[in-house]
């Protein structure tokens, strides 16, 4: 059974930083491309960061500089180290993993960037 324990979301002062996790289990995680991806508000889901089963990595234009994706295989984890929020990364994160014929989602973590 494929689940997900994501954590390390929550509220965070403009300039602050999280770390989100995401734990994965019942499929052979290291063979997995792995994507962070978040919806704010309102609006439609969308691609942040993913790192690949050989480590590189692809960031959307408005966190490159700010987010770092990484995987730890023998943890079965993928991170999301982001600095320098603004209010604009406000949105519901999730993680997902993709292989060859299977495509699988976590439930999803809220990320709230306030004053």
């Amino acid at each position: 059974q494929v689940q997900f324990v994501e954590s390390g979301g929550g509220l965070v002062q403009p300039g602050g930083s999280l770390r989100l996790s995401c734990q994965a289990s019942g499929f052979i995680f290291s063979v997995y491309s792995l994507t962070w991806y978040r919806q704010p508000p309102g609006k439609q889901r969308e691609l942040v960061a993913s790192i690949t089963v050989r480590g590189s990595t692809n960031y959307v234009d408005s966190v490159k500089g700010r987010f770092t994706i990484s995987r730890d295989n023998a943890k079965n984890t993928v991170y999301l180290q982001m600095n320098s929020l603004n209010p604009e990364d406000t949105a519901v994160y999730y993680c997902n993993a993709v292989a060859v014929g299977n495509d699988y989602w976590g439930q999803g973590i809220q990320v709230t960037v306030t004053s």
